[in-house]
């Protein structure tokens, strides 16, 4: 017995933690030299109009941030038509989701998603004191009519990842609104859109339509939308992501929202980055074409890949996940594992620069001939 379980609540002891992983620690400074393609990170960072606005922000970081991000919240609603008690800002979009589940939740209750979404999911509806139910995939992609018969009395909040991460799936928005339209009235529905901008330019790419969720909020259904400055604009290191849902909701949230939780210079960037249209027109497009370029030469080393929507790729290697992802390591190459996931022979890799896909392919590629030679020499024996 350790010293502090006795003390500890029953959701910290049962909790599992968002760093869960297969693979091998890394020294600090090998970590600086790894090219990263397993944290789903934007491989050109921010645009040069939002360093100007972070150089700008330093001079006032000696007072406390405005908290209620009055300038960021402001242009937010203007951006997206609706006001701005609507809008709620906060550290990432992991912050919203533990005010969403803190607000909604407690024991006893309970929230659903699919299984292998993301998995904070997990971790703030037990810090809440509840339980999340999962529903089984069906296809690499959400089972709705499995999410909606798990759905009973002690439901508060529906999770749904559009597009999912780890597979990278998409629901179009015509499958998404009849899904709401059955939900029944004491459940929330949270669409989290992290990767919003990368799934609009693939739709745009498909001729179909990705998503309608804020014509809900505008129209006040029990809807919650998830973005986040993390992915496509290059923030991850300053967490600011936002909620847009009910101004009713939004403002219990707020009374359980830490004080000053986002920084004076993460709101600054955050407001540079909202309008720079051409950084993100240039990062949606790499994404695009190198989608293309990562899937075509994986699936020419004999893995199946799930085509995405997202920033990432979700690959079965048909083998332990966690002994590639641990050689791919060794070679300079991080990808995540999805063990945790509860996918032991999948790994996600992120899109990244032309010059970092064709160093995991490389190294993919050494990998898979080695594996080979091994096989061979295991059935000539």
């Amino acid at each position: 017995m350790s010293r502090f379980f006795d003390l500890v609540s029953a959701s910290a002891r049962n909790m599992g933690t968002a760093n869960s992983s297969s693979r091998t620690p890394t020294a600090p400074q090998l970590r600086s030299q790894l090219i990263k393609l397993d944290s789903n990170e934007n491989p050109f960072g921010p645009s040069a109009r939002v360093i100007d606005a972070l150089r700008g922000a330093l001079s006032t970081v000696n007072s406390y941030p405005d908290d209620d991000c009055s300038q960021l919240r402001q242009k937010l609603a203007a951006h997206h038509g609706v006001s701005p008690e609507q809008v709620l800002v906060t550290a990432g979009s992991t912050a919203m989701l533990s005010l969403l589940c803190q607000t909604l939740l407690a024991p006893g209750l309970n929230a659903v998603t699919s299984e292998r979404s993301f998995i904070v999911y997990s971790l703030a509806v037990q810090a809440a004191g509840a339980r999340l139910v999962e529903a089984p995939m069906r296809d690499d992609s959400f089972d709705l009519e499995a999410i909606l018969a798990a759905i009973d009395s002690n439901t508060r909040i529906v999770f749904l990842a559009n597009p999912n991460n780890p597979t990278g799936t998409v629901l179009v928005a015509e499958v998404v609104e009849r899904f709401l339209a059955r939900l029944p009235g004491h459940v929330v529905a949270v669409l989290d859109e992290a990767y919003y901008e990368f799934a609009l330019h693939f739709a745009t790419l498909r001729r179909v339509t990705y998503s309608t969720s804020l014509d809900c909020v505008r129209q006040g259904a029990t809807v919650v939308v998830l973005r986040t400055f993390s992915k496509a604009h290059g923030l991850a290191g300053l967490r600011v992501g936002y909620g847009l849902g009910p101004a009713e909701l939004l403002g219990y949230c707020v009374r359980m929202r830490n004080t000053f939780s986002v920084s004076s210079v993460a709101q600054a960037a955050a407001v540079a980055a909202l309008d720079d249209h051409h950084h993100i027109q240039r990062v949606v497009e790499n994404n695009a074409m190198q989608s293309r370029v990562l899937s075509e030469g994986l699936l020419a080393l004999g893995y199946r890949v799930v085509p995405t929507s997202a920033s990432f790729l979700f690959c079965d290697l048909e083998e332990d996940a966690a002994a590639v992802a641990n050689r791919l390591q060794n070679e300079g190459v991080a990808v995540r594992p999805l063990g945790p996931w509860g996918a032991p022979s999948c790994i996600r890799i992120t899109i990244g620069t032309p010059e970092q896909n064709q160093a995991l392919l490389q190294a993919a590629g050494g990998l898979d001939a080695t594996t080979q030679r091994r096989r061979a020499l295991s059935g000539a024996e």
